[in-house]
């Protein structure tokens, strides 16, 4: 990364992270970049493209951000980034952005020294570097930037093509995935009014053995609330386990009053945990059902744990 001092990324770092810290939640990767971009002057260096496409600035920031991963500061989850606690404090005791970088640079190399060497072939192209060190560590955070692009891209395609699925659809998808889990389900509903409960399942093919599981199932866009989430507890017995899936995810209400239930039990899953499952026990599922959602495996370099 010619041209660009530790100062400047650190700059850029502070910045990205006085934007993430102002969602709680997190923000997507490309998001934070783009306003990263417009509250910056980009240096003619930082706004050229390589010779392979794409802006300089995105790679550099990405770049820089994997040391902030391994100092403990940053998260990172299907192009969802988001501030740790060790990370706000730490830009609130850093402020100067040279030693703001420079604290993250050095607490990678000590978790990079606390990993199991790698066997290396370097010596051949150590001369192009300053060590052998330079070498792995850039090819280790290039493999990391390349990495976390694809499984951003990959997740952008599987979360739109979950979200625009037909309802009934993505209810046959959930039917199977329970399938997939060892669950018996009995009952799917068709088209029209279910009265809150979306599939029927059992631990055991006959139905004798409880708890009985009461699936509601949603494919929209907006969180479901509290008040939401009550009305699917109202139709679940003393003996019953509730399953709500939404796509579009639970406000934090709805998940406190799910996780505070005594005598109502119910598990919320949003969109990325149902994918999880989908991919965990994607081999149990049949052939039929795959086609719901199929996935396919892209070997690449791992990025160094």
């Amino acid at each position: 990364m010619a041209e660009i001092t530790r100062r400047r990324t650190g700059e850029l770092l502070r910045e990205l992270f006085s934007i993430l810290m102002a969602a709680p939640e997190g923000r997507q990767a490309s998001e934070a970049l783009h306003i990263l971009a417009s509250r910056v002057t980009l240096t003619p260096y930082e706004a050229d493209n390589f010779e392979s496409g794409g802006r300089r600035f995105e790679k550099i920031v990405r770049f820089a951000t994997v040391d902030c991963v391994k100092a403990g500061w940053l998260l990172k989850d299907k192009g969802l980034w988001s501030v740790t606690d060790a990370g706000r404090t730490a830009h609130a005791a850093l402020l100067d952005p040279e030693a703001f970088y420079k604290r993250a640079c050095k607490l990678y190399a000590e978790w990079k020294a606390a990993q199991p060497e790698a066997e290396s072939g370097v010596e051949a192209i150590a001369s192009s570097a300053s060590s052998a060190e330079d070498v792995i560590d850039n090819n280790a955070k290039a493999a990391s930037v390349t990495f976390e692009e694809a499984e951003e891209q990959a997740w952008a395609e599987i979360s739109h093509y979950l979200r625009a699925m037909n309802p009934y659809d993505f209810q046959d998808l959930v039917a199977d995935l329970l399938r997939a889990m060892s669950y018996h389900v009995t009952w799917v509903s068709p088209p029209g009014k279910d009265g809150g409960v979306d599939i029927l399942a059992w631990p055991d093919a006959l139905g004798t053995r409880p708890p009985r599981i009461k699936v509601q199932v949603k494919r929209q866009q907006q969180a479901v609330s509290v008040d939401g989430l009550r009305s699917f507890m109202a139709v679940l017995g003393d003996e019953d386990v509730g399953l709500f899936i939404c796509t579009g995810g639970f406000t934090k209400d709805a998940e406190t009053e799910a996780r505070t239930q005594e005598k109502r039990r119910v598990t919320l899953i949003g969109l990325e945990k149902l994918f999880d499952l989908w991919d965990e026990h994607y081999d149990k599922l049949t052939d039929r059902a795959r086609r719901r959602l199929p996935l396919r495996s892209i070997r690449f370099l791992a990025p160094g744990g």
